[in-house]
């Protein structure tokens, strides 16, 4: 985890009073309130690593919501003309902010909206730890030998509202309740490291209370922290 200190790592509010967290230091460059603004600045950092000649491979994540957004084509576009070694993760969750994908999208399979750019896409089981593990490899693969961009689609789910203020009545409780049952990843994980003789019971416990640990001590942070300083809107504004 990163430390939760020093000049330019933080948190800031987004939509919903949600906190973002930035780390320059572990390469954490943030959520956004603005919906798809990451993209088109995912790309540029890769535009950035490719001038510099590093193998440093980009990972913009989305959602299945903000992929309508124009500036997600825009960013498609220059990253395959430019060869750009960035991989474009659509958390396809079904519901974006509480609307169903076929109530919002005319094409629902979001690993093909690359295929006008001639961007390669996988949609890949984002409830299976192993899945996405092998998908992101070769992902990455793919990016470092320079053939450019690559899209995961990772169709998972979320258990509750998009915020605090969504009650998420766009699907039933026994819907919800059913997924979390029989597809959720972490549980699913663990049984198979018990069933492999990996891990046993109480080890995945002290796990889980490690992380909860760490949750709480960050969100302390994030809540206790003082706001910044106004001189600091004008930090690394250029322009």
């Amino acid at each position: 985890m990163a430390e939760l200190t020093g000049r330019h790592t933080g948190y800031s509010k987004g939509k919903g009073g949600s906190m973002h967290m930035f780390s320059e230091e572990k390469k954490f460059y943030g959520g956004h309130g603005i919906v798809g603004a990451q993209i088109p600045l995912g790309t540029g950092l890769a535009f950035s690593n490719k001038y510099r000649g590093n193998d440093a491979v980009t990972l913009t994540y989305f959602g299945d919501g903000a992929a309508n957004q124009g500036q997600v084509y825009e960013s498609f576009n220059m990253a395959e003309l430019w060869k750009l070694p960035v991989v474009y993760i659509i958390e396809n969750n079904q519901y974006a902010m509480g609307t169903s994908v076929e109530r919002s999208s005319a094409q629902v399979e979001f690993f093909k909206r690359g295929s006008s750019f001639n961007i390669p896409g996988h949609q890949v089981d984002g409830m299976d730890v192993e899945a996405v593990h092998a998908a992101g490899r070769e992902a990455i693969e793919w990016c470092r030998s320079g053939k450019g961009p690559i899209i995961l689609e990772m169709k998972t789910y979320r258990y509750r509202g998009h915020s605090m203020s969504d009650p998420a009545k766009y699907r039933t409780r026994e819907e919800v309740q059913g997924v979390r049952e029989k597809r959720d990843p972490i549980d699913h994980l663990g049984q198979k490291l018990v069933a492999q003789g990996l891990a046993t019971e109480d080890d995945l416990k002290a796990i889980d209370k490690d992380i909860r640990a760490v949750v709480n001590t960050s969100a302390e942070f994030a809540t206790e922290s003082p706001e910044p300083d106004a001189s600091e809107l004008y930090t690394d504004v250029l322009a």
